[in-house]
């Protein structure tokens, strides 16, 4: 797909997309979106803190289906891949230690481990960044990679202090080595809410062309009442997309048709957003599980029947309950909403809208709510 998406507002772009009549576009955003294809790769030595580093980007505990382990079962020079059991394709890759060794070439371990084919690196060590791996991370800025970070994971003896006297410790190595502008990120692997890691997320958001920004975005675990704000705006946009293409196809005269893909389509994108706002049961059980609080007290905070389950008859019933509501909506503020190109036709594009974007606002308030108790109880 076109970089139509790097820069820019999300869903300014998809509306000039649409306006401009790129419908092959929003329709691989929608579908780029809805799968959230992501690849990551963790550079570093294995043990507890990277173990436990990745499985917290998956939102798993050492225990659960699919969670690395701090042993890993891969050969030490060997990649590593972790599939996200809910979203098969976010993936983390666990790349081996950059080796210590002299004289070093990093264009051969980047090529051994692929380096290039990942959207993001994270380049993680304890204590502070050992030469090679800045020689790595140099090799690839001359090569227009700007999406390779510098990870200082805390210790479970680690104190703020001795944090950040290995954080200074850090800059001083990289700036030594010639890195301009250096910066190490402070991430407590068990509770990423903590510290740099939302800091870096937003460096991230800036760094990755914005549709696969987005699609890790939607495919990370709730970490913050933030994050799970951006996750509903990014939803809506995701939902203005598909109710466009539904005004597309509702200027042919099919309207059964029409009615079978927007209610397909629908529940496709509430589907996303449960397992993405963390809020089917295995995954509310699990964070209960890692912050050591009953499940049942944040599985009662669900107050959205799609929070619980997301179901073919409840969605079909919201869109029939929005087409009836139509006659009560202004006919200016639709006029606005729509592209131009559906303006005319379709009253499939506003009832879609109305009743998905008042969904995505119920399950992203029960998320909120879920998240506000976790980190409450949890502390």
């Amino acid at each position: 797909m076109a970089d139509v998406f790097r820069g820019l507002n999300l869903l300014e772009t998809l509306k000039e997309s649409i306006e401009n009549n790129k419908l092959s576009d929003v329709k691989d955003a929608v579908e780029d979106l809805l799968i959230s294809r992501i690849n990551l790769a963790v550079v570093g030595d294995r043990g507890d803190e990277k173990a436990t580093f990745i499985n917290s980007l998956h939102g798993l505990g050492p225990g659960d289906e699919g969670a690395a382990l701090s042993s890993s079962p891969a050969a030490p020079e060997e990649v590593a891949g972790y599939a996200n059991p809910k979203q098969p394709d976010f993936r983390l890759w666990d790349l081996p230690p950059v080796p210590n060794t002299s004289p070093f070439e990093p264009e051969g371990y980047m090529d051994r481990v692929k380096f290039l084919r990942y959207n993001a690196v994270f380049m993680t060590f304890t204590q502070t960044p050992q030469p090679n791996s800045v020689e790595v991370f140099l090799e690839a800025r001359s090569l227009q990679r700007q999406t390779v970070y510098f990870i200082l994971l805390a210790l479970a003896k680690d104190t703020e202090k001795t944090l950040e006297e290995k954080r200074k410790a850090s800059l001083e190595v990289l700036t030594s080595q010639g890195v301009r502008q250096p910066k190490v990120y402070l991430v407590r692997p068990p509770t990423l809410e903590k510290f740099d890691f939302l800091g870096l997320l937003e460096d991230m958001g800036r760094d990755l062309p914005e549709i696969r920004a987005h699609a890790l975005l939607l495919a990370l675990p709730t970490l913050s009442s933030t994050l799970v704000t951006q996750k509903k705006e990014a939803f809506k946009a995701l939902v203005w997309a598909a109710a466009s293409l539904s005004g597309g196809m509702s200027a042919i005269p099919v309207p059964l048709v029409a009615s079978m893909v927007d209610s397909s389509v629908a529940v496709r994108i509430l589907t996303k957003a449960q397992i993405s706002l963390c809020l089917d049961d295995e995954s509310v059980e699990r964070l209960a599980r890692q912050r050591g609080i009953e499940p049942t007290r944040l599985q009662g905070l669900r107050t959205c029947v799609l929070s619980v389950e997301v179901t073919k008859g409840e969605v079909k019933k919201r869109l029939a309950a929005a087409e009836k509501d139509l006659a009560t909506v202004s006919s200016k503020l639709v006029e606005m909403a729509m592209p131009r190109h559906a303006r005319s036709v379709s009253r499939s594009f506003t009832a879609m809208l109305q009743a998905l974007n008042g969904a995505i606002d119920e399950m992203a308030s029960d998320a909120e709510k879920i998240v506000a108790a976790a980190l409450d109880m949890g502390n």
